[in-house]
């Protein structure tokens, strides 16, 4: 799917200015440039564009609020100043799997002064000597380098942080929760009190039940002992007759 479909059937009949997060993975570029994206799309603050044939950066459109930007598995070999232009509050940029070779390529990053994670794992860049020590010099704002800082200590998981704040995380997360936890749970705690009760009442109209079947039963068997008792006297008497 091309990537200016794939964006209108994420955006479907929301407007472009409602949008704060899209993700168009592995749809397709026709001409290896941004497509389908535009100034309208103003609050957007999370875009993926992994794996979608991306050359350039050049028809990215401003997005002044864009803090998480993944371009991993692209044919990027250049043109990230477009980043500091039309992005300038990135905190957060994945090179991952392009074709940067060149520190002189990352240096276009300088102006992003936000930009605290860079990952530029599997880019040719990462087998120059000293790769890291010369990223984290010619980038000082940038706090974590392939997922870990110049101590190599690892960088905490956004997603552990999303998991660990309160409230769900989409829509359908909190109408399952309404289901289970309110209208459900409580439908479940309704059944569970009333159930006892309703058992109750059903044992005992079954224990009556099977006591007037007893009763029954008792009195029938009496009477046909006291009819074979009364049978057995006549032929008692037709014996003496």
């Amino acid at each position: 799917m091309d990537m200016k479909k794939r964006i209108t059937l994420e955006v479907r009949n929301r407007s472009p200015a409602e949008i704060v997060e899209l993700v168009v993975d592995n749809s397709r570029s026709a001409d290896g440039e941004v497509e389908g994206l535009t100034d309208e799309f103003k609050e957007l603050e999370f875009l993926s564009l992994v794996n979608v044939g991306l050359n350039s950066l050049s028809k990215l459109p401003s997005l002044p609020k864009l803090r998480k930007l993944e371009l991993s598995d692209n044919n990027l070999s250049g043109s990230l100043e477009t980043l500091s232009e039309k992005c300038p509050n990135l905190t957060y940029l994945n090179l991952s799997g392009n074709k940067i070779k060149e520190l002189s390529t990352v240096e276009a990053l300088q102006h992003l002064k936000s930009l605290q994670s860079l990952d530029l794992f599997n880019c040719e860049i990462t087998s120059l000597e000293d790769y890291r020590d010369s990223v984290f010099e010619l980038l000082p704002q940038v706090t974590y380098l392939d997922g870990f800082d110049q101590e190599d200590n690892e960088a905490p998981d956004s997603e552990d942080e999303d998991e660990d704040g309160a409230g769900p995380t989409s829509e359908y997360d909190e109408e399952d929760e309404d289901e289970d936890g309110s209208e459900g749970g409580q439908g479940g705690r309704g059944f569970q009190v009333n159930r006892p009760d309703q058992d109750e009442e059903d044992y005992a109209e079954d224990e009556e039940e099977d006591t007037a079947i007893a009763i029954a039963a008792a009195v029938h068997g009496h009477k046909r002992k006291r009819d074979e008792d009364d049978e057995g006297e006549e032929d008692e008497d037709d014996e003496d007759d």
